[in-house]
C-alpha cells in the first residue's frame, strides 16, 4: 500500500485529499503545517508528500528545500 503525506494548513483540503486518496487503497498521513509535515516525512518516510505552498509560518518552498536537502528525505516526490 503506497504511503502518502499530505501538508496542509486548510483541514477541507487534508480531508479531500484523504477521502479520495483512500479510496484509491493508498495509507494517508495529515500534517497542519510545515513544522509537522517535516517531523512526519522524516519519521514516517512517504512514498510521495502533497505539499501546500501557501502556509502560513513554514511555508512548502521552504518545507521543499528543508526535504531535498535532507538525506532522510530528498527521494520522495514532491
Amino acid at each position: 500500500m503506497a504511503k502518502v503525506l499530505v501538508i496542509d494548513d486548510e483541514a477541507p483540503i487534508r480531508l479531500l485529499c484523504r477521502v479520495n486518496l483512500e479510496a484509491e487503497g493508498m495509507e494517508v498521513s495529515e500534517a497542519e503545517d510545515g513544522t509537522r509535515g517535516l517531523e512526519l516525512a522524516r519519521e514516517e518516510r512517504p512514498d510521495v508528500i502533497l505539499l501546500d505552498v501557501m502556509m502560513p509560518g513554514l511555508d512548502g518552498w521552504e518545507v521543499l528545500q528543508r526535504l531535498l536537502d535532507d538525506d532522510r528525505t530528498k527521494e520522495i516526490p514532491i
